[in-house]
């Protein structure tokens, strides 16, 4: 197994031209997010774009909507990684899409098992022909007047992680270990991961949207859906048909009427 994640072990390896150059590894951490964040706005180190903070252990992980992130130290890949975009503020939900499409792909390289992305910010992958999430994505973005100062993306992905304590969600849980039946090498993932990252980032610096492959990953699409705002209220219920260029939900309720979500929790209604 290729598990150590440390400095030395991943920055010999890394095939990218600056997306993880500056590359941190601490054994555990509050949040990766937050302490990457926190170098940002108070100028520690002053951390250059492609700047990537990973840990084993995150003892207070964040998902969305302030959900906590628990995985068992040295189980997961739990990185979060420092973009400067000059781009729209609307743009950036670009980050999500690009970020989502560089795991997924990154899982089918590595595991040879097929992935897919559920609206917003999960990543799925099947086990006994069922979609299980296997990851997700977090963005904190701070933005200067209507453009982007800064934005991280945040991920979670379950690599090594036994049944037996995968957490229990209305989106059912899986690891990678448990899709595939072998346990996977966590560094290999990660280099994937990070040079399909960059890669992704480029293209959409160019301008080329990431929009179109995200769409058709997206296992959400033409499932009867329920879409939340937040976890006591719900928003509408519909047909998930399509998403909009910035990675809007566009669900067509029973009136007939074609809704575009911008942000919330999608469950699928199985008829």
């Amino acid at each position: 197994m290729t598990d150590d994640l440390s400095e030395a072990a991943v920055l010999p390896e890394l095939t990218t031209h600056w997306l993880g150059r500056s590359y941190h590894y601490v054994p555990e951490i509050g949040s990766t997010n937050d302490r990457l964040k926190a170098w940002v706005d108070t100028g520690t180190d002053d951390p250059p774009a492609g700047t990537v903070l990973l840990t084993d252990y995150q003892s207070k992980g964040r998902g969305r909507l302030d959900r906590r992130w628990e995985a068992p130290p040295r189980s997961s890949l739990l990185f979060s990684t420092l973009f400067r975009p000059d781009w729209p503020a609307q743009q950036g939900g670009w980050l999500t899409m690009l970020a989502g499409l560089a795991i997924a792909e990154a899982i089918e390289q590595v595991t040879g098992t097929v992935a897919g992305l559920k609206w917003p910010n999960d990543v799925m992958v099947q086990v006994d022909g069922v979609w299980h999430k296997a990851g997700g994505l977090l963005l904190d973005a701070r933005l200067d007047g209507d453009r982007l100062a800064y934005a991280i993306v945040g991920a979670g992905i379950n690599v090594n992680i036994p049944e037996a304590v995968l957490p229990d969600a209305v989106t059912p849980a899986t690891s990678l270990m448990v899709a595939t039946g072998n346990p996977v090498s966590r560094r290999p993932l990660l280099l994937a991961c990070l040079s399909r990252l960059e890669q992704g980032y480029e293209a959409a610096d160019r301008g080329e949207s990431p929009q179109p492959a995200w769409n058709d990953r997206l296992m959400t699409l033409g499932e009867h859906v329920t879409v939340s705002t937040n976890q006591d209220s719900v928003a509408l219920t519909g047909i998930a048909e399509a998403t909009d260029e910035w990675g809007g939900l566009l669900v067509r309720t029973g009136s007939g009427k074609l809704h575009s979500v911008a942000a919330g929790d999608v469950t699928l209604r199985r008829l």
